[in-house]
């Protein structure tokens, strides 16, 4: 009884639950005694009916004063990440386990993944432009491979995330090898593989809601984010959109048929395809032959506008360059790079410092071990893998975030200015050395 009792959380409730309970057993019991005694004078019934009385009362006040128990809380699922709630939409930590549901061929190169979480919990929306860091174990590879790709798609809500990625050539002679991940994906990732993700990221986004057109310019693999952006604007359009892309031919050309429905759909999207080596089958489908150029960007917008670039290193630069003598302000050109390469020797770095340090003692907390510094090893990325440790990392270039860590204790200085969001009192390793004598990492 007390059990029960004690599960009702309105005191009120629970009063009148014991008084009622109380009252009853004092009643039956003095009925018995009646009964048995026969007794039949007044004054019996009466003590029998004060008894009840009584009764009821001790019982509402046990009631009221009987403390409740506090009631557990209904658990839908015991694999769910932790999570921080953003808006309706939850958003995790750390590596989350997704599964591909749908692994789609777009072009000769271009394979498109279409992940969901093996949870089956809500995923947050994220920025058009943002995005997803994935960690591979690949066979042979004696720490997992940990990549960043574009998203590829937008929605509101967002139900699930798609990566469309190129697969790149094995480079040979070079300390990094993008083609390990590529490859990976498109041989042996199929629907059912389960990869782990950490939440979407990055600063290179549209903000659908900006007054200035926005154009869209990219080759190859670099239409991936510029879709998530056309979409987004698809959705509110409010914001004009000229979708500039630049391909070899329509068997390299992903997601053409994708981008037109959208410009269908987007009164304020203007399309522009151009093709280098356009094929007999390819009439129809493209605009212009020959290369995606200042010129031809010059001859499209004739109005004040921002531009996001997204392409091989080649191409952004030149665009850069060519939109900064046509005198576009350096602050309306945006662009995103992930490309991985042979890091430079370090004398040729230019490390921007005033009163940099020659030396310092690194010390490792997680692992609990400590190493001299000096400056020709390099960032503490680099120092970090040079002691056999394997820090998550991706970019290279401070880009993505995969790489940052938390300062315990002492202080970093970058080598380049970082482009991704740093957390207050974490640094990002790949592309920052120690600016104190002693340096404590969280790694």
């Amino acid at each position: 009884m007390l059990e029960s009792l004690g599960r009702i959380q309105n005191p009120v409730a629970r009063s009148l639950a014991a008084a009622v309970t109380v009252g009853s057993v004092v009643a039956m019991t003095a009925g018995v005694v009646l009964g048995v005694g026969s007794a039949k004078d007044n004054a019996a019934h009466r003590a029998a009916v004060y008894a009840s009385l009584v009764g009821i009362g001790c019982g509402a006040v046990f009631g009221l004063l009987y403390p409740a128990k506090a009631s557990p809380l209904p658990s839908t699922s015991t694999q769910s990440p932790p999570s921080l709630e953003q808006g309706d939409r939850p958003v995790w930590k750390n590596w989350r386990n997704f599964v591909v549901v749908g692994k789609v061929k777009e072009s000769e190169e271009i394979t498109s993944f279409y992940l969901q979480p093996e949870d089956q919990g809500a995923i947050p929306n994220f920025q058009p432009g943002q995005f997803l860091t994935i960690k591979l174990d690949i066979p042979g590879q004696t720490s997992p491979v940990i990549r960043t790709y574009s998203l590829s798609d937008y929605a509101e809500p967002c139900q699930q995330y798609r990566l469309s990625i190129k697969r790149e050539p094995m480079p040979a002679g070079t300390t990094f090898m993008p083609g390990i991940a590529s490859n990976f994906m498109h041989d042996q990732v199929h629907e059912g593989t389960v990869i782990a993700a950490k939440p979407p990221s990055g600063k290179f986004v549209l903000d659908v809601h900006q007054p200035l057109p926005a154009v869209l310019i990219s080759n190859g693999v670099g239409i991936t984010p510029m879709i998530s952006m056309a979409k987004a604007v698809a959705l509110n359009p409010t914001r004009s959109i000229y979708f500039v892309h630049g391909a070899r031919s329509g068997d390299f050309h992903a997601f053409r048929d994708e981008v037109k429905a959208i410009a269908q759909q987007n009164s304020t999207m203007q399309v522009h395809f151009a093709y280098s080596r356009p094929e007999l089958e390819d009439d129809g489908h493209y605009h212009s032959t020959g290369y995606v150029n200042t010129d031809l960007i010059r001859s499209l917008i004739q109005q004040d506008a921002e531009y996001f670039l997204c392409g091989s290193p080649a191409f952004m630069q030149s665009l850069r360059e060519g939109l900064q003598v046509a005198g576009v302000p350096e602050n309306r050109v945006f662009f995103e790079a992930f490309t991985k390469g042979v890091p430079q020797p370090t004398e040729a770095r230019a490390v921007a410092s005033n009163g940099a340090i020659d030396h310092a003692e690194v010390m490792f907390a997680a692992s609990g071990h400590t190493a001299s510094w000096q400056s020709s090893d390099g960032n503490l990325l680099e120092f970090a893998e040079a002691n056999d440790l394997q820090p998550d990392h991706s970019c290279r270039q401070g880009i993505c975030g995969t790489c940052m860590c938390r300062i315990l204790e002492g202080e970093v200085e970058y080598e380049t200015t970082p482009v991704a969001a740093i957390d207050e009192g974490s640094a990002l390793i790949c592309i920052s050395r120690p600016k104190t004598h002693r340096l404590v990492l969280d790694l």
